[in-house]
């Protein structure tokens, strides 16, 4: 990937996070980039071909968090610190979740869940001692993670917010046991 196209992929990532599909409209990218509109038809076919792009980004993006949460020993302070770190990334995976009507983003919605989520379900397991079966983590996690998707937004997703956030999971978890 050339600086240009990374240049262009980030500027589309973070509207996409925080905009949604509709704000990605290349003149505003073009501002953002400092690039002409042509610049981007050399660096990609279409707009169909650079959503493509963003999602394959979106999937790197998941295995860096998952690599990083595979170091995490706990929720509070490490994971949330992660999460936090990785706040675009979450806003991108909560547009998919939105817009999962559609087949490209509900598939890469769902392999971003699972390498984030596996790594973070060891973790959640491990820091509430929860003695649920696997199946049962995996379907709070599922359950959890929608209420998540429902509840962040650009300026909430911070390690207070985070560490509440967390905190009151846990209390619901605690009683599903």
């Amino acid at each position: 990937m050339t600086d240009t196209q990374f240049l262009w992929i980030k500027a589309g990532y973070e509207t996409f996070a925080t905009h949604g599909e509709n704000a990605l409209k290349i003149e505003q990218l073009a501002r953002e980039t400092g690039k002409s509109k042509s610049s981007f038809y050399h660096h990609f076919a279409d707009t169909e071909g650079f959503m493509e792009e963003l999602l394959s980004f979106h999937l790197n993006r998941s295995e860096i968090i998952a690599e990083k949460e595979k170091n995490a020993q706990n929720i509070h302070p490490e994971l949330i610190e992660i999460l936090a770190e990785h706040k675009i990334d979450l806003l991108f995976n909560r547009q998919l979740w939105f817009q999962q009507q559609k087949q490209n983003f509900k598939t890469t919605l769902e392999k971003s869940n699972q390498i984030v989520g596996n790594q973070f379900v060891k973790i959640w397991a491990k820091d509430l001692q929860l003695k649920l079966s696997q199946r049962q983590l995996e379907s709070l996690f599922e359950l959890a993670l929608e209420n998540f998707f429902l509840q962040i937004n650009p300026e909430n997703i911070t390690k207070e917010w985070l560490t509440a956030y967390f905190e009151n999971l846990k209390r619901i978890a605690k009683n599903f046991e």
